[in-house]
């Protein structure tokens, strides 16, 4: 098949490893990626604190960007994303019709039918649950709940990490909770959020896991962060990037990031 990648504005800017992960692990399968160059945000953001006129013009450039895929230059674009998967899938066409922009969303739909996050395409549509990996760690598994309750992904991501040859893959208590983040919701509502995240945080270190996994980076850097912040040495990694992962071309564990403030007049200390 012929996928073309859509990034997402947090990845290509911040964790560039996870979409790159994803060409990766698509093309080791003999699958040929593009990356459409005028690709930017999904509109998701604008459209989920109620700047649905703000979105129209961002919702057009992805619309225009991925129109090929509706005309057969492209078989399926590939988000390794669950929330920007949704909201091309449930946002783009509705604020269309809202401007009045009905052609448009009428492409917007011919885009989204065609638009899968990473575990649907691999499950769904290329019909495969073992990828051929190797991630010879304890690793426990974050459903996000853009992709858990909107799109409905399901075990498709466990599916795919059972498969994974030499995993520990152990199960997340309160797997289903959300995590805080919820984009502008950790800023607007950060008391909450930071007592959400510590919950979750909690129950990731009750599985003594190296590796914490789930299909959306902006779910990962909140998790993530609060993992680092705390010194427990547990590693955040896209589910691409695990899956991704091979005995000849092993994803290497990122270092901890994590640096304790110093005591007056000794140097700081990396964890």
């Amino acid at each position: 098949m012929r996928i073309a990648l859509a990034a997402t504005c947090i990845a290509d800017t911040m964790f560039p490893g996870a979409p790159r992960a994803t060409v990766r692990l698509l093309e080791r399968l003999g699958h040929d990626v593009v990356f459409p160059a005028g690709q930017a945000c999904c509109g998701q953001m604008h459209v989920n604190t109620g700047y649905l006129d703000e979105a129209v013009p961002v919702i057009r450039n992805h619309v225009t960007t991925f129109a090929p895929v509706a005309d057969g230059e492209w078989d399926a674009v590939v988000i390794p994303s669950g929330s920007c998967t949704g909201s091309v899938r449930h946002q783009q066409a509705m604020v269309c019709r809202r401007a009045g922009l009905d052609d448009l969303a009428a492409t917007a739909e011919a885009v989204s039918a065609k638009t899968y996050e990473l575990s649907e395409l691999l499950v769904d549509v290329l019909g495969v649950t073992d990828v051929g990996a190797w991630f010879p760690h304890r690793v426990t598994y974050h459903p996000t709940c853009h992709s858990l309750r909107m799109l409905g992904v399901g075990d498709r991501p466990t599916r795919l990490l059972r498969a994974v040859a030499d995993i520990d893959l152990v199960e997340l208590p309160a797997a289903e909770s959300c995590c805080g983040f919820g984009g502008t919701f950790a800023l607007k509502n950060a008391d909450t959020s930071a007592a959400m995240l510590a919950d979750k945080t909690a129950n990731v270190l009750s599985t003594e896991a190296e590796v914490l996994t789930a299909g959306d980076m902006s779910c990962l850097m909140h998790i993530g962060g609060g993992l680092s912040r705390q010194a427990t040495g547990v590693r955040a990694l896209h589910l691409a990037e695990v899956l991704a992962s091979t005995r000849t071309d092993p994803t290497p564990l990122p270092a901890t990031t994590f640096t304790r403030p110093a005591a007056a007049g000794t140097p700081e200390v990396a964890r």
